[in-house]
């Protein structure tokens, strides 16, 4: 696996780079957003490890910045613990997972993997919009469109939505949805998902999707079968 890795510490880059080149992952690293950008192009990685604290250029727009090029790296944000309006800016910006410092290289290098296992071969199948009823989600930017119209959703709404068109069709688990849509948040009571779901799905009504719970299961977004 080829990784580029960006981070302005120095201590970690090569701790990074060591302990994960014993592992068989290929680790470029770089320490600003300009170069971040122009690595990311010129070696076409197979993930990005992407920490939000940058000088100069910082994390969140070198993301905007690569999704808005068509630049679909399956990307983790590396944050602050505490960092929870950067998380969820960095997830609907086009962040695949997030992973918070100080962190697990166990953990970091699974991550990792599974970032990289969930990659479409086809870059151009991972830019392919995502249509379910008249709703249609475009991946290089992360904007919902509903009959050629924006539409307006909350950062919370769309974290939860994104998740979903990703999958259409497939259960997405509560717990999974809900470290997606309050990262970190460690006061938000568990049933704050619920609250979500029910505004979203308002908001779904007359599109031609169904938003569904399945007990036990987590949530699904299909389109509306016709009766």
């Amino acid at each position: 696996m080829k990784l580029l890795l960006v981070e302005d510490d120095p201590s970690m880059q090569s701790t990074l780079q060591r302990t994960l080149g014993r592992r068989q992952i290929d680790v470029r690293v770089c320490g600003d957003g300009a170069e971040a950008l122009a690595q990311w192009q010129a070696i076409e990685p197979d993930v990005v490890a992407l920490d939000l604290s940058l000088p100069g250029m910082d994390g969140l727009e070198v993301l905007t910045r690569a999704r808005a090029s068509g630049l679909r790296t399956p990307v983790l944000m590396l944050t602050a613990r505490g960092t929870v309006g950067d998380r969820i800016l960095g997830l609907n910006a086009g962040a695949d997972d997030y992973l918070p410092k100080p962190f697990d290289l166990d953990e970091l290098e699974a991550r990792l993997r599974a970032l990289r296992r969930r990659s479409p071969a086809d870059p151009a199948v991972a830019a392919a919009p995502v249509e379910i009823g008249a709703l249609r989600l475009e991946p290089a930017s992360g904007a919902f469109y509903l009959r050629g119209e924006a539409l307006e959703l909350t950062p919370r709404e769309a974290a939860l939505l994104r998740a979903l068109a990703a999958r259409p069709g497939h259960a997405v688990t509560k717990e999974r949805l809900f470290e997606l849509v309050f990262p970190g948040e460690t006061q938000v009571q568990y049933e704050a998902i619920e609250v979500v779901v029910y505004r979203l799905r308002k908001k779904l009504a007359g599109t031609g999707c169904a938003l569904m719970t399945l007990r036990g299961l987590g949530y699904l977004l299909r389109e509306e079968q016709a009766s």
